[in-house]
């Protein structure tokens, strides 16, 4: 039989994800600013690490395309833009507000090098993707064996 030490802080992080659900759900008045202020919106992000480059998904809804910026230097990855409220925030006819808007900033070290020619972005359905190729030393190569 084994023994496993027991850490109260392992589950922290679920402990805090359930409290800001709870407060979360709680009902306010669509008009409070300072309910509003306090919603801080980060776009969720997928980093995907293939043969060819590195591929970042993030989920922009309701973003326009020249609300996006990205910007690359030095292996840093910054994302960053604007979501703007389609609702007047005065709106007396707006019964309940949960989506967040306004300006976002996220920042990645990419887990590896890049070229930074040929990058592309295609914001599609709400999802804005971004391939950073491989510098082609990097890619890996198929060696074909011969026998003699």
């Amino acid at each position: 039989m084994s023994y496993v030490r027991w850490d109260p802080w392992k589950r922290i992080g679920f402990l805090q994800n359930r409290i800001n659900r709870l407060i979360a759900d709680s009902e306010y008045d669509p008009r409070d600013e300072d309910e509003i202020a306090r919603c801080e919106w980060k776009p969720a992000v997928d980093i995907l690490d293939t043969a060819d480059g590195i591929i970042i998904k993030a989920d922009l809804p309701g973003v326009k395309k020249e609300n996006v910026s990205v910007e690359l230097k030095d292996n840093l990855m910054t994302l960053k833009g604007e979501r703007i409220a389609d609702i007047p925030v005065e709106s007396e006819k707006c019964y309940r507000r949960e989506r967040c808007f306004g300006s976002f900033f996220r920042a990645f070290t990419l887990p590896g090098r890049v070229s930074a020619d040929h990058i592309r972005a295609i914001l599609k359905d709400g999802v804005l993707e971004i391939h950073f190729p491989r510098p082609e030393k990097e890619k890996p190569r198929q060696i074909h064996v011969s026998m003699n």
